[in-house]
């Protein structure tokens, strides 16, 4: 009962967290549109007006972000701001932590209320609830980065024949982000953009390897950084890089297709327990609830879990190979 109402509790505070930050952002963002008006229509004041609008950017850590610093942490706050820029989705981390305590909100009473006897396990639907925009977030980034991927070894291709047709590296960069989709053109595009508004080529390619965390993309920042510095025949290189990237592609497939029957078993054996205990809180309650009632189930069930998980991970390490 303690733990149930610690929870209520906790859930209560981070609501009235969430609307005090959503109230002082909206009276902020009012308070900037207010100030632009009176810019554009020349109601500005006598010292602005004097003089002049600023052109200098004052970096203002806005509502949403302060309250994200604070929640998460500065360093933990930027790792999450960068999963969501190379998941290519237009979020903040503020905005991920209130999806995040909706959903926990709503995973608890659907646990409490809907479910019949599921108010031992009501954590469990916190935790699914709130893992949910997390599980998107790793999810797209997943799917964009190994999109990036297969388009890769084209575009290297692509960009040593247009060099080798006479045009400049910046040049095939902007014919690579017109000729190619998402997310490969998207991420060229910015590179290109970038050099083209004064960024020097190879800060803005590590920005590219920044924003695309693969190693084939840390082979080519190297090798064009390299090439800038000793000279050398660049579209050959783009092309050898090709051929590298296209036979790890090959080699990935064929352990993948060795190592099925190893990665199914693991998750076979990682979900046999999990369906046991729910298809058995289902059908006799009263047997499971000992794992949350006795101070030795308590801690049978503690230790069943940390197992569970240590077996998953071995077998996901023992199948997991990236060549």
């Amino acid at each position: 009962m303690s733990l149930t109402f610690f929870l209520i509790f906790f859930l209560f505070l981070a609501g009235a967290m969430v609307t005090v930050i959503l109230v002082a952002n909206s009276v902020m963002r009012k308070k900037e549109v207010d100030q632009m008006k009176d810019l554009v229509s020349g109601k500005a004041s006598q010292s602005t007006a004097t003089g002049g609008p600023s052109l200098i950017k004052t970096e203002r850590p806005t509502a949403r972000e302060m309250f994200s610093q604070i929640f998460l942490g500065k360093s933990l706050n930027q790792k999450v701001r960068d999963w969501i820029e190379q998941a290519g989705l237009d979020w903040d981390p503020a905005r991920t932590i209130y999806l995040s305590l909706i959903l926990a909100v709503i995973g608890f009473n659907i646990f409490w209320y809907l479910i019949p006897r599921g108010q031992p396990i009501a954590i469990v639907g916190v935790i699914i609830g709130g893992g949910i925009p997390a599980f998107i977030i790793w999810r797209k980034r997943s799917k964009r980065l190994y999109a990036f991927e297969e388009q890769f070894p084209d575009a290297l291709e692509y960009l040593g024949r247009a060099m080798r047709t006479g045009h400049a590296f910046t040049v095939a960069l902007e014919m690579v982000h017109k000729e190619y989709d998402d997310p490969l053109g998207e991420e060229f595009r910015r590179a290109f953009e970038e050099q083209n508004l004064g960024l020097p080529l190879e800060v803005a390619l590590e920005r590219l390897g920044t924003r695309v965390p693969l190693l084939d993309v840390r082979f080519f920042v190297s090798a064009v950084a390299l090439q800038k510095r000793t000279g050398g025949n660049l579209a050959a290189l783009l092309d050898n890089l090709s051929y590298l990237i296209r036979e790890r592609f090959k080699l990935r497939g064929k352990i993948r297709a060795i190592s099925a029957h190893g990665r199914i078993s693991g998750l076979v054996l990682s979900m046999i327990p999990i369906v046991t205990a729910i298809l058995m809180f289902l059908t006799n309650p009263e047997y499971v609830l000992f794992f949350f009632d006795d101070p030795d189930g308590k801690m049978l069930m503690a230790v069943m879990i940390i197992m569970q998980f240590l077996g998953f991970v071995s077998i996901k390490k023992l199948t997991d190979i990236n060549p």
